[in-house]
């Protein structure tokens, strides 16, 4: 972790303390329950207001019951008035009072309906059915995708994954940014506004019951600690994460990353790729998108792949390389020409796209 802490260096530390201090600058906002406070005082401020103007102008009001308007009469009359009951019982009979009540003391009543609905509708409705939604949500969350950052490079992936099947009820994505996870939340993915490098947030999306992991916080320093978090509370979820520097690789894997995505280095490949040849670039791209004619797709190997060499794969796919115990075997070395349970194949197959124009495997 000293290590860790060595190369993040100053602008990293900072970053970490700044991530530090973020509670304490959510601890001094206003409660829920000091919000409501806050509605009801103004509500019963305005009352008030009203009953000492009633007060001051009680000579204008008349009491059918006993011919005296008492304090207490003042009171029941502008409650019984703002709250639009009217039993008739007292009443204005002044020009002046019928002003008052027409230009005062109907503002004032639709001022404290609005409170009251508001208060109503935001903390007892609203925020009730919100709680229960998504802990419904929740409860549901099993074997998803979490996406960490939703950038240019978390955005594309989840476009990507949905493009390819994947239902975006089944992809969570958190992020601090309202903005990013609201063009989130209309590709239909579940959303959540929040640190992704506290501990409650990734509890709260059940990582352990996650699929994958896709981490791009937008900064190295950031990213290596969220796969950090994650890695701690989730000791076997695969992860993946894209890291800029080169040197910040080594801490992304020791970290807990299985996957290290460079997007730097990945654009050097295709530039020296198009040094080579006109179409390398080209094929690669074509191969990373499943908007291209073929695709790249790594699974198991099926019980009827079983002792049969890679090129014969019962998917029609041109079978590339094997994973057997975490060593990558090539199509021409010796292990593939018998596959065997539980490997790993990586394969090019053919999209709709290509299958129809005739780019299937044996024309790869």
């Amino acid at each position: 972790m000293s290590r860790f802490g060595d190369r993040l260096g100053l602008g990293g530390r900072r970053r970490l303390q700044a991530i530090d201090r973020k509670p304490l600058t959510r601890a001094v906002r206003v409660p829920v329950w000091g919000d409501v406070a806050i509605r009801l005082g103004l509500a019963f401020l305005l009352l008030a207001m009203v009953v000492l103007i009633h007060w001051y102008d009680r000579a204008g009001l008349v009491d059918h019951y006993d011919g005296e308007v008492s304090f207490l009469d003042v009171v029941y009359f502008t409650m019984i008035s703002v709250t639009t009951t009217g039993f008739g019982d007292i009443a204005p009979i002044s020009d002046r009072s019928r002003l008052i009540e027409a230009v005062i003391v109907t503002p004032v009543r639709i001022a404290v309906l609005f409170i009251f609905v508001g208060t109503a509708s935001n903390f007892v409705i609203k925020r009730s059915w919100e709680k229960w939604r998504m802990a419904r949500i929740q409860k549901q969350l099993s074997d998803h995708i979490v996406v960490l950052g939703y950038g240019i490079s978390g955005s594309e992936s989840v476009a990507e994954l949905i493009e390819r099947g994947t239902d975006p009820r089944s992809i969570v994505v958190i992020d601090p940014g309202e903005d990013r996870i609201a063009r989130a939340q209309k590709m239909g993915c579940n959303v959540m506004v929040a640190d992704a490098t506290r501990d409650d947030t990734l509890e709260a999306v059940r990582i352990r019951e996650a699929k994958t992991v896709l981490v791009s916080a937008g900064r190295d320093d950031t990213s290596i600690l969220i796969v950090l978090t994650v890695r701690h509370l989730a000791p076997d979820v695969p992860i993946s994460v894209v890291v800029r520097a080169s040197d910040n690789e080594l801490l992304a894997r020791q970290a807990g990353a299985n996957n290290v995505i460079n997007p730097v280095r990945f654009t050097g490949l295709l530039l020296a790729g198009s040094a080579e040849g006109a179409h390398i670039a080209d094929y690669l791209a074509d191969l990373a998108s499943v908007s291209g004619r073929v695709q790249l797709v790594e699974r198991k190997v099926t019980s009827a792949e079983i002792g049969k060499p890679i090129s014969e794969l019962v998917s029609g796919g041109r079978g590339l390389r094997i994973y057997r115990d975490g060593e990558a075997i090539g199509y021409w070395e010796e292990g593939c020409k018998s596959l065997q349970p539980g490997d790993v194949v990586v394969e090019i197959v053919p999209t709709e796209n290509g299958a129809t124009n005739g780019d299937g495997p044996g024309h790869a």
